[in-house]
């Protein structure tokens, strides 16, 4: 534990805003990160409300403010120079484009770098960033589709303090959706089996495709309520209520939204081949995905890779 106290990390990612229904979670992650480091510097796109703990420091690049592109790529610059000698590791949460801005600069410079990332797409940004990272960090096999020896499965991280059963509340008779309303997600296919039960069907999330479900659920005959962006607060409440969570997304990846309605203790319904099989229930989760023991493990990587 001493050695992780004396770890000084830079975090890189999208948004600090711990209102945000899609990424409000990372809020949480910085949280746990600030009881494993000393200092924790974090330099987001874009930044809302949040509460950290004292030894974190939020910086934005400016998309709030309207900052144009070149903005943020100056703001980016100066940030990582500028606080240099606050920080001896540095994150980079999804977005791999930063490793390539970033990575020659923190390997001249003697900063250790790890990469998170979970997601199918395989592209020349990630490709580069490949190269210039320490470390590659990711939920499973299926989040991460290049090839490299620097990857290592380290789970999802949910936050299953938060994301826990409630035996106070009465599982209800809905059927639950979660996810960006776009046809990979196939919301439709899981109106077409509230249809089928005839069962009422809640769906959470934005998206352009919500006109064409409303119009399949009208056709089909079911009642689908469409409940929009949720806080983190009311889809917990989602997941403690339905009877069941159906899950046909086609990402090919380990889908954290799966794994926070097992967390709630909510019976999950999905054909992904990445979840079929697991043993999804609140313990599952807590022991392979768990928040509290993920950042842990991140830092371990920063110990083998020190140069």
């Amino acid at each position: 534990m001493q050695k992780e106290k004396r770890i000084k990390i830079l975090i890189i990612t999208q948004k600090v805003d711990n209102k945000d229904p899609v990424l409000g979670f990372f809020h949480r992650w910085t949280e746990e990160f600030a009881k494993h480091a000393e200092y924790v510097t974090v330099i987001a796109l874009g930044v809302g409300e949040y509460q950290l703990p004292k030894n974190v420091r939020v910086f934005s690049l400016g998309k709030e403010r309207g900052v144009s592109r070149l903005g943020y790529i100056f703001n980016f610059y100066r940030f990582i120079w500028r606080e240099r000698k606050n920080y001896d590791t540095v994150f980079v949460h999804m977005n791999p484009e930063y490793v390539v801005f970033g990575g020659i600069c923190w390997r001249l410079w003697g900063k250790r770098v790890a990469l998170w990332y979970t997601h199918k797409s395989v592209d020349l940004k990630l490709r580069a960033a490949s190269l210039l990272t320490h470390t590659i960090l990711t939920a499973s096999k299926e989040s991460f589709r290049h090839q490299s020896k620097k990857v290592h499965i380290v789970g999802h991280g949910i936050d299953t303090d938060f994301f826990s059963p409630n035996d106070n509340i009465k599982r209800e008779s809905f059927l639950l959706s979660v996810g960006r309303l776009s046809p990979i997600k196939r919301h439709d296919l899981v109106i077409e089996i509230a249809a089928r039960e005839g069962i009422l069907l809640h769906i959470a999330g934005e998206g352009d495709e919500r006109e064409n479900l409303e119009s399949l659920a009208r056709r089909v005959g079911v009642n689908v309520v469409f409940l929009g962006a949720l806080s983190h607060v009311q889809l917990r409440d989602e997941y403690r209520r339905a009877a069941r969570f159906i899950h046909r997304s086609e990402t090919g990846s380990l889908d954290k939204v799966v794994l926070e309605a097992a967390a709630c203790g909510c019976p999950v319904d999905t054909t992904d081949p990445a979840l079929v099989g697991l043993p999804l229930s609140p313990s599952y989760v807590r022991e392979h995905h768990g928040l509290s023991s993920l950042i842990p493990r991140i830092f371990s990587f920063y110990e083998t890779t020190r140069q």
